[in-house]
């Protein structure tokens, strides 16, 4: 967010908030570490248990396939169980599974195990930006100022932290995790009050019966094809690196510093300056071009590290607009809307990781690269062939509140 967004919102005030407040928001830095920190370790796993990369990439897909579907139900969920309680049953999740991936002994186990790590991750981030508007003080403005910050940290600590752990073991981010979710999972049990909201039941339905919104339709199809470049190009992205945990740690901890600040302060100002269809059109073919050039410059570990970091800046504009976007494109419940768009979103995310590394196998590690820049290019043409449907998404200025949904979802995957 640019400073002018925030402009009620006091310094003093963002950072003076209760004691619940800070536990959803250290919550909130773990989870988004999640998203990179496997990254740095995938070599590692494959030669440690003798797995192909195909195997290995499954860690991706597992994790962002039950993530997807749980995303159809965890509003019909939090519906009825209030927020408190899908919060703790999510990070308690991923405490458990988190420890059994840092146990087990085959990639077979560790990719069933990640599959139920997706599943806590979809309960806690559905849930946890109500929470902390919700007990913030100062306002919303207060309350996104703080959530953007838990974002940029967690993105941007979560490879380093993984190739730091990642060089005494493969299995050390995960213990690494478990750690940090069972403090966090401690700190929201005993420190978050239950909010008292009496909510209406969401039927199990509304996702399914959102997506028949042509826009929103539109906005998930052009997701799903550029989900796919956005995870080719972080989940394959290690093998033909060739650096060890650290190297790979510091390339993607380069990418996760790059995404965070156009998600968050640059994102926002272009939405105020142009239309967000035009956005999203401009930035999905700057982002084929840098997945093109990747694949042509591969075999030069700088020049695809370039390439990497490039990509973050991009990713970062794109993810938020996106996101928001989908916020405005029809009359149903943000968090039914943004759980319809996100299940369809990651499913692309789920198939390209095993993608890439049969795609690699099969002719060269280039290919990956240039069947990412294709589905990055579907993406920007289902924009412009339905940009008639997506008029509303153009109309005016997200307030603060979207503004921040739009980060923290659009960042979660």
């Amino acid at each position: 967010m640019t400073a002018a967004t925030h402009a009620p919102t006091s310094a003093a005030s963002v950072w003076r908030q209760p004691a619940q407040v800070w536990a959803v928001a250290f919550a909130c830095v773990v989870a988004f570490m999640g998203i990179g920190l496997v990254d740095p370790i995938l070599p590692a796993i494959a030669a440690s248990l003798d797995a192909t990369a195909v195997e290995t990439e499954l860690l991706f897909t597992s994790y962002l396939l039950v993530t997807g579907l749980a995303m159809l139900v965890t509003s019909w969920i939090s519906s009825r169980i209030g927020t408190k309680a899908t919060l703790m049953a999510g990070l308690g999740l991923i405490v458990l599974f988190s420890l059994l991936s840092a146990l087990s002994g085959s990639v077979d186990a560790i990719i069933g195990f990640r599959a139920g790590w997706g599943l806590g991750n979809a309960l806690f981030i559905s849930t946890a930006l109500a929470t902390i508007v919700g007990a913030a003080s100062g306002g919303s403005g207060s309350a996104i100022v703080l959530y953007e910050a838990a974002l940029g940290l967690g993105i941007a600590i979560g490879p380093l932290l993984g190739g730091l752990l990642g060089e005494i073991s493969w299995r050390g981010p995960f213990f690494g995790v478990v750690v940090l979710m069972a403090i966090a999972f401690i700190a929201v049990a005993v420190l978050v009050r239950g909010t008292g909201e009496r909510r209406a039941p969401v039927p199990l339905s509304a996702p399914i019966r959102a997506l028949r919104t042509p826009a929103l339709a539109v906005l998930a199809a052009a997701a799903l094809f550029y989900n796919i470049g956005f995870f080719i190009l972080l989940a394959f992205s290690p093998f033909p690196l060739g650096f060890g945990a650290m190297g790979i740690g510091l390339t993607f901890f380069g990418w996760g510093v790059a995404l965070a600040v156009t998600s968050v302060w640059v994102a926002p100002a272009l939405a105020r300056r142009m239309p967000r269809t035009t956005i999203m059109q401009i930035v999905l073919v700057l982002l084929a071009l840098d997945l093109l050039a990747a694949g042509l410059l591969v075999s030069s570990a700088a020049a695809l590290v370039t390439c990497i970091v490039i990509g973050g800046l991009l990713l970062g504009v794109m993810n938020t607009v996106l996101t928001e976007a989908v916020m405005e494109a029809t009359d149903h419940p943000r968090a039914v809307a943004s759980s319809a768009y996100s299940a369809v979103r990651f499913l692309g995310g789920a198939a390209a990781p095993p993608l890439a590394a049969l795609l690699w196998h099969a002719f060269s590690a280039s290919v990956p690269y240039y069947v990412a820049a294709v589905a990055v290019m579907l993406a920007a043409l289902i924009i412009l062939l339905g940009r008639s449907t997506l008029a509303r998404v153009d109309g005016r200025v997200a307030d603060t509140q979207e503004e921040g949904a739009a980060v923290l979802i659009g960042d979660a995957g």
